[in-house]
C-alpha cells in the first residue's frame, strides 16, 4: 500500500466544487484534487454520478464478491468528498449556492443552460461571488448551430475524423475506422479543462497583475478533439489532402510499427536515421542501411513497400525478448505488445508505483464492504508538491454531513434536509 504523500499539495487552499459527471469534467477535477485542491462533489441522492453503475465490471468486497459499485466511477474520482444533494429543490439550490460562495472553482458538464432554471449558471454564481472561476464543459460549446446537442466522446471521435484515421485500411482484414480503445477525448478535455482552469486561478491570484476576478471557461468535447488531430490536422491543412487510415505504421515515420517475432509481435519505433543505421547493424543487416532507397527517413517512407516486408522476414527469426534485449542498449526504440495486465506486471511500471492502493476515507467499515481501492497513480512528479494521494473515490454522500456542518448547518437542520429529501 502507498503511503500518502506528506506534502499539502500544489493547490492546498483551493476549493472545487465539482457539479460534473461521467468523465471529462471528473478527470479535470481528480487532477485538481491529486494536486491537494479540496474537491466536493454534488451527486444525485440514491443514485449518484452515473457511472457509479457502469458494470460490469464490479468492485469487490472483502470476501471477493462482486458489490453493485462499478470499477468504472473509481478511475476519476479519487481524493474528492462526496455529498448527495437534490439541485431539483430549492433547498438543494440554495445549499450548492452557498458552496459556491466559498469556492474558487465550479466545475460543470450539464447541456448549455441546463443549471440557469436553478440558479447555479455562471453569471449566477458569478453575482454572488465575482471571484469564482467557473467552467462549463459540453459537447459542442456555448455557440454554434449544434451548441443545443448533447455531445459523447465516441460521437466526438467520430465526427473530428479521429475514427477515420484509427484502425486498418479499408480492404485489409478487419479494416474499418475505429474508436481509440479509451475515451480519449473525455480525457484530453479534462487535462485541457485542468490547464485552463489553473490559468485562470494565476490570472486572478498573480501578486503582479492579478485581476482579483474570476472568469468563464467554456470547454467543448469538439474544439478538443479537433485540437487533438495534432501532425494530421496538420497535415490536411499544409497539404488540402485527408490522411488516411493505415493501422499501426505511421504516416511520416518508416520504420514505425509493429512487426511479427518468432513468438508474438513486437513494437518498432524508429524516430531518425541513426536508430535506423543502428537496428540494421544489429539485426545483421547493414546493407539496408546503405540501399538508396532507405537511407533517409522520407525515402524510407516512400519505399515502405519494400523495406517492411524484408523487416518482417528477418524480425520473425527472433522471439520479442531477444529482439528486446538486442536492441535496448544500442538506443533503438522497440518493446512488447503489452495486454493491461502485462503491462502492470512489468518492471517499470512496477518501480515508478503506478498502481496506488488508497483507503476509503473516513477509513472503517464501508458499508458496500469495501474497504480499500487501487488505481493508477498521478503521473506528475514534482519535486517540492507531489500529488497528494490522500483517498479512495469516496462512498455516496459518504461527506454529506461533514460538508453540511462546514456550511454551518446544525445536526438538527441537517436532519430536516434528509427527512425531506433534499440530501
Amino acid at each position: 500500500m502507498t503511503t500518502p504523500s506528506p506534502s499539502p499539495g500544489a493547490l492546498a487552499g483551493i476549493k472545487v466544487l465539482d457539479l460534473s459527471r461521467v468523465l471529462a469534467g471528473p478527470w479535470c477535477t481528480q487532477l485538481l484534487a491529486d494536486l491537494g485542491a479540496d474537491v466536493v462533489k454534488v451527486e444525485r441522492p440514491g443514485a449518484g454520478d452515473d457511472t457509479r453503475h457502469w458494470g460490469p465490471p464490479f468492485l469487490k468486497d472483502a470476501d471477493g464478491n462482486d458489490t453493485t459499485q462499478a470499477s468504472y466511477f473509481t478511475a476519476c474520482n479519487r481524493n474528492k468528498r462526496s455529498v448527495t444533494i437534490d439541485m431539483a429543490t430549492p433547498e438543494g439550490q440554495a445549499l450548492i449556492r452557498q458552496m459556491a460562495q466559498q469556492a474558487d472553482v465550479v466545475v460543470e458538464n450539464f447541456k448549455v443552460g441546463g443549471l440557469k432554471q436553478y440558479g447555479l449558471d455562471h453569471e449566477s454564481l458569478r453575482t454572488l461571488n465575482p471571484r469564482l472561476i467557473y467552467c462549463s464543459i459540453t459537447g459542442f460549446g456555448q455557440d454554434g448551430p449544434y451548441a443545443e446537442r448533447a455531445g459523447y466522446d465516441l460521437m466526438v471521435q467520430a465526427m473530428t475524423g479521429l475514427m477515420d484515421i484509427t484502425g486498418r485500411a479499408d480492404g485489409e482484414p478487419g479494416g474499418g475506422p475505429q474508436r481509440v480503445g479509451v475515451a480519449v477525448i473525455d480525457l484530453f478535455t479534462g487535462l485541457y479543462a485542468s490547464n485552463a482552469i489553473l490559468a485562470a486561478l494565476h490570472v486572478r491570484d498573480n501578486a503582479k497583475n492579478g485581476t482579483g476576478q474570476g472568469q468563464h471557461i467554456d470547454m467543448a468535447l469538439l474544439d478538443v478533439g479537433m485540437a487533438v488531430l495534432a501532425n494530421q490536422a496538420a497535415g490536411y491543412l499544409a497539404t488540402g489532402v485527408a490522411p488516411v487510415r493505415q493501422g499501426n505504421t505511421h504516416p511520416s515515420l518508416a520504420p514505425y510499427q509493429d512487426f511479427p517475432t518468432l513468438d508474438g509481435s513486437m513494437l518498432l519505433a524508429i524516430g531518425n536515421d541513426g536508430q535506423f543505421q543502428r537496428f540494421c547493424t544489429a539485426a545483421g543487416q547493414g546493407a539496408w542501411a546503405q540501399d538508396p532507397r532507405f537511407a533517409t527517413n522520407t525515402l524510407r517512407v516512400q519505399h515502405r513497400a519494400d523495406l517492411i516486408p524484408a523487416m518482417q522476414a528477418v524480425t520473425r527469426t527472433r522471439t520479442t525478448a531477444d529482439w528486446i534485449a538486442l536492441l535496448e542498449d544500442k538506443a533503438v526504440p522497440c518493446g512488447p505488445i503489452n495486454t493491461v495486465a502485462q503491462a502492470f506486471d512489468d518492471a517499470q511500471v512496477k518501480a515508478r508505483g503506478l498502481a496506488v492502493t488508497l483507503p476509503r476515507w473516513p477509513q472503517g467499515e464501508a458499508a458496500d464492504g469495501v474497504q480499500h481501492i487501487t488505481g493508477v497513480a498521478s503521473p506528475l512528479r514534482l519535486s517540492a508538491t507531489p500529488p497528494v494521494l490522500r483517498n479512495a473515490p469516496p462512498a455516496l454522500g459518504q461527506h454529506t454531513h461533514e460538508v453540511l456542518r462546514e456550511l454551518g448547518l446544525d445536526a438538527q437542520r441537517i436532519a430536516q434536509l434528509q427527512a425531506q429529501g433534499v440530501v
